[in-house]
């Protein structure tokens, strides 16, 4: 069952997501807060910006940080066909019956950039450690402390038997940016 505001609002005062924002905020800002279904995600101020500088090889088994170039702002630019990793300024604490979808939002999607980010499991918590693609050949900005994507709530009708806590998951509490790990 998908969950609405209400419950969004319940399971955030229980501590679910912190910094929370009660309602949408649109104020000149790309939207963030509870919305009818889900809860739009800010990303934070720090990003790692994909590089070929280093001529590194990308492979998840045995990642090179020399890939990426650390920034710190308010905006950054995503290179042309290129990505950046951020993280969410909200930290998540996943119920256990609760299994969460992340959707890049639709105004940056009509401007070329794609969010990626594996579903949040339940029992996971942390930072989301999010993706954006610049999917175009021109520069593109992203604003931090604003919306980037929206959660989608999905409460299963029964616990899972195992849950990403008790698998002792890799990425679990995992604070700011986490890079790939094996």
């Amino acid at each position: 069952m998908v969950k609405n505001d209400k419950w969004i609002r319940e399971m955030a005062r229980k501590g679910m997501i912190e910094p929370f924002s009660e309602c949408l905020k649109k104020e000149g800002v790309i939207s963030y807060g509870v919305s009818s279904y889900g809860y739009d995600v800010r990303v934070g101020e720090e990003f790692k910006i994909f590089t070929n500088i280093n001529s590194t090889l990308v492979d998840p088994k045995a990642f090179d940080q020399k890939c990426f170039v650390d920034f710190k702002g308010l905006e950054c630019i995503i290179p042309p066909n290129s990505f950046v990793l951020a993280s969410s300024l909200e930290y998540f604490r996943i119920p256990r019956d609760v299994l969460v979808i992340c959707l890049g939002k639709s105004t940056y999607a009509r401007c070329g950039l794609v969010v990626n980010v594996t579903p949040l499991e339940p029992e996971w918590e942390g930072h989301i450690t999010m993706e954006i693609s610049n999917t175009t050949p021109l520069p593109a900005k992203i604003y931090a402390n604003e919306g980037i994507a929206q959660l989608i709530f999905l409460q299963a009708s029964e616990l899972c038997e195992v849950s990403y806590r008790d698998r002792a998951g890799k990425y679990q509490a995992q604070k700011g940016i986490t890079l790939p790990r094996l």
